[in-house]
């Protein structure tokens, strides 16, 4: 295998995680992260999908591998709202998302300030020395974060849960991790004393004027070869005095069904914010990685005023060109007669007040 090839394995979830660990966790007893009732989730070792799809196994790992072409991307993609300094709080009704990059998120409400899967880390890899490197700087540099309340942990990928960075959260920020069940446990293992709080799908809990409930999403988990499925994915949502937020990290479209039952459970959104890259060749990727085409429909279904498009641009994992999520995403929104303003894909550094309402 070429040295590329693996080092997109590594930005995938480590070594050989994007094949599910080739069969070996299957051939283990237990669950290293988690233990707990059988669930409409959870078969008592390992958590899946209900009614959805396992992730492909190492015969198509190899086929998209050995016979896909991956897109060209350059080795240096600048922002031109890199080196943003925001705010140390927002209150009211405002709402401000500043993008940082990938899957990392400022979200400033309530006089809170919220990390999404913080990644500052010069690679998605389990080693800073390989694996998948960032085309372009945090667009928050990580000595101007404002105090960090929480960070929303969604799950386990290296291109989400990124341990180093945790680490310097822990040390400057203290926040409280928010995260799905077993995650803890991989956070716990290098800091042990992170401040956690650890959620099922459909849990809820209150801080200060929040309410963070716990909902499915449509993705599966590794770090390594022996833990596939082990901890739990989720998508959050953030009811706050300033509306509803539903955030996902990553997620398959799933004929919209995890979509659907958001929207018909908390009435729809002032905000979601949804990954729109990482998904080709779609042959392999529609389980874990919904393209910009699903994104828009699931905006829909989901009934969100607003949209911010995340997952692109930051980490070459997939085969498309690097500009492609923005540029479908955008050609999606007039196909279906949604105004561009209304679903945005931010660059890092790139900050959004989030409107009241629909003018």
């Amino acid at each position: 295998m070429s040295r590329r090839r693996m080092l997109t394995w590594l930005g995938l979830g480590g070594l050989a995680a994007m094949a599910g660990g080739i069969g070996i966790a299957k051939a283990q007893s237990g669950n290293r992260y988690y233990s707990g009732p059988v669930s409409d989730h959870f078969d008592g070792r390992v958590f899946f999908n209900p009614g959805g799809e396992e992730p492909r196994g190492f015969s198509d790992l190899l086929r998209w591998q050995f016979q896909e072409t991956k897109a060209s991307w350059p080795a240096e993609f600048p922002s031109p709202f890199a080196g943003a300094v925001p705010d140390a709080a927002v209150e009211g009704d405002a709402i401000r998302v500043t993008m940082i990059g990938h899957a990392t998120m400022l979200i400033q409400v309530s006089g809170l300030n919220i990390l999404t899967d913080p990644v500052f880390s010069t690679r998605a890899s389990p080693f800073q020395f390989a694996g998948p490197a960032r085309v372009n700087a945090p667009g928050i540099a990580f000595e101007a974060l404002p105090k960090i309340d929480i960070v929303l942990l969604t799950h386990n990928h290296y291109d989400h849960l990124d341990l180093l960075t945790l680490s310097r959260l822990k040390q400057d920020h203290d926040p409280l991790v928010v995260t799905p069940l077993g995650n803890d446990v991989i956070v716990k293992t290098d800091i042990p004393d992170m401040r956690l709080h650890v959620q099922d799908w459909g849990d809820a809990f209150e801080f200060g004027p929040l309410i963070i409930h716990c909902e499915p999403a449509h993705h599966w988990s590794a770090r390594g070869m022996r833990d596939r499925r082990m901890a739990l994915w989720a998508s959050f949502v953030l009811d706050t005095p300033a509306g509803k937020i539903y955030h996902i990290g990553d997620t398959g479209f799933h004929s919209g069904i995890n979509y659907r039952a958001v929207a018909e459970k908390h009435g729809g959104f002032r905000l979601a914010i949804l990954p729109v890259g990482a998904y080709d060749p779609r042959w392999f990727m529609a389980a874990q990685h919904q393209d910009p085409n699903e994104a828009v429909e699931g905006m829909k279904l989901a009934n969100a005023d607003f949209a911010i498009g995340h997952h692109w641009g930051t980490f070459q994992l997939t085969n498309e060109a690097i500009e492609e999520p923005r540029d479908l995403l955008l050609a999606a929104l007039d196909t279906a007669g949604i105004a561009r303003e209304r679903f945005r894909p931010l660059q890092p550094g790139e900050a959004w007040d989030i409107p009241s309402g629909i003018a």
